[in-house]
């Protein structure tokens, strides 16, 4: 691969992870133009970058996805390279080939890559071929009932139904006896449909509890592959995943070789360069399988970095440029243990609602080896138009007791005013005397466990009030009610505080 270099990146994303990829470039010395909505104009990520273009209103489908205003920016700003964090169009190979055809550098993987592990069914395919051990079922996808009844019948129940082009949970469905299958394919499908626009679905056998474990493979243009371990990624709630450690508490050293081996395979399969991540579930037997890969830097990447020393943006920055990898396999280790918490703006105590809203008062947790990146800053509004999390917050420790341990008082450090958080649950999650003895599996959270274990966080009302009143009249002067009828500070403020009552 020829060098590629390049001055100014484009960052087509928002949030944390533009605020991360941001101060990576600057890092590096290059200049980072930021994109934003109507609904971001004040956002953080808008404030740190060297130059930022409006793309459109509030909704990401007017905004943040659309490919075409993407690339005019690109072009007016004079940027010759988009990184595209995550989510949005982070795995959209069409956009990344329009990228490449701009004759700008795409800083991700080849458009073919993408494509490739796109179609669950696809990647099924590929990797069955490259040796990778993929879950028993069908590697195409299903097109009728009957057909469903008879390869479930086959492969035995519980199965589990997936949608082809799906993620995050969406148009995922569990089968345990044929009495259920014809209405969970019918609303998988539809899901699937509603969701990514192809309601392909197939059937895999389900595997009981067991853990997904996921391992980061970087790659260069110069025929280098290299693992940097593996994650726990098995803490989840509706399949969404929450909390995650590197690495995983239980893996055996053995089957840790043959996990980074497949996934190693895995990449090589499919020409892969950048930063990608092999998705497998763990069983309770210690066998594999293959998942998914993500064609794209991972949410959780920086517990990766903590136990391994390598700044993957960086290392995304410097692949995408031509360079090689400055390490090999062998100077790669593991060092100490590293858990991550997704802070969201979610009420816990109902039922995780998303609660946007204003940040009357933010203070992050510091102390050796705590780190967080957020995409939010006192004052702003938390927007509801996007995912809620607003923060993710990393802990280093020697050992797994330390890290939990440390990610307990760091999050009761965590200083936020005017929106519930997802705090009060994890902090549940690090009491629990399960999660410390690394004894979970994805069906930890249960609906009992969230009832028993996650109740009404306490609420101080005069303290809220007055967060309320500190900031009303901070902000009274920009407001064009102020002076015309507009409610007191402190019936704002009571309002404000009833509105949000039992948040954390």
């Amino acid at each position: 691969m020829n060098l590629r270099p390049f001055k100014r990146v484009l960052v087509a994303n928002r949030g944390e992870i533009a605020v991360r990829v941001i101060r990576a470039c600057q890092e590096r010395g290059l200049e980072a133009v930021a994109v934003y909505s109507e609904a971001d104009v004040s956002a953080l990520h808008v404030r740190l970058a060297d130059a930022a273009y409006l793309v459109g209103p509030a909704a990401s489908s007017e905004s943040y996805l659309r490919v075409d205003t993407i690339l005019d920016v690109a072009k007016r700003s004079g940027a010759d390279a988009i990184h595209p964090g995550y989510g949005f169009l982070s795995e959209n190979a069409a956009f990344a080939q329009s990228v490449i055809d701009a004759g700008l550098v795409w800083i991700g993987p080849p458009p073919s890559a993408i494509i490739s592990m796109g179609s669950k069914t696809g990647a099924r395919q590929v990797m069955s071929a490259a040796g990778v051990p993929v879950v028993p079922g069908t590697l195409e996808a299903v097109h009728d009932g009957d057909e469903a009844l008879r390869i479930a019948a086959e492969i035995g129940y519980p199965v589990m139904l997936k949608a082809s082009a799906g993620g995050g949970g969406k148009g995922m469905r569990r089968v345990d006896s044929a009495d259920e299958l014809a209405s969970a394919l019918s609303q998988a499908r539809s899901e699937s449909a509603k969701s990514f626009g192809d309601d392909a679905v197939y059937i895999e056998k389900l595997v009981v509890g067991p853990r997904h474990v996921e391992v980061q493979v970087l790659a260069d243009g110069h025929g280098t592959v290299v693992h940097l371990f593996e994650r726990d990624c098995s803490v989840q709630r509706r399949h969404q995943k929450v909390i995650e450690e590197a690495p995983c508490p239980v893996l055996a050293e053995e089957t840790r070789e043959q996990m980074t081996a497949a996934a190693i395979r895995a990449t090589r399969a499919v020409d892969y360069v950048g930063a990608g991540t092999c998705e497998f579930l763990l069983a309770q037997d210690g066998s594999f399988y293959f998942l998914e890969m993500n064609t794209r830097l991972q949410v959780e990447h920086p517990i990766t970095e903590a136990i391994t020393g390598v700044d993957l943006v960086h290392a995304q920055l410097r692949v995408a440029a031509g360079e090689p990898l400055w390490f090999a396999q062998e100077d790669l280790v593991v060092n100490g243990h590293a858990i991550e918490c997704r802070i969201y703006a979610e009420d816990v105590t109902a039922n995780f609602r998303p609660s946007p809203g204003p940040l009357f008062g933010y203070r992050e947790p510091a102390g050796p080896h705590v780190r967080c990146d957020a995409g939010v800053v006192e004052g702003m509004d938390v927007p509801i138009h996007y995912d809620p999390m607003v923060a993710k917050m990393v802990v280093w420790g020697e050992d797994r007791k330390t890290a939990c341990d440390r990610a307990r008082r760091a999050l009761k450090d965590y200083h936020l005013v005017g929106i519930p958080t997802s705090i009060p649950f994890f902090l549940a999650i690090l009491d629990d005397e399960a999660f410390l003895a690394g004894e979970y599996n994805t069906g930890f959270i249960t609906p009992e466990w969230l009832e028993e274990a996650v109740g009404t966080p306490a609420f101080d009302e005069d303290a809220a009030i007055a967060a309320a009143i500190v900031a009303f009249e901070a902000d009274a002067g920009a407001r064009p009610e102020a002076s015309t009828g507009a409610p007191s500070a402190w019936k704002w403020g009571h309002r404000w505080a009833q509105r949000n009552r039992g948040m954390g």
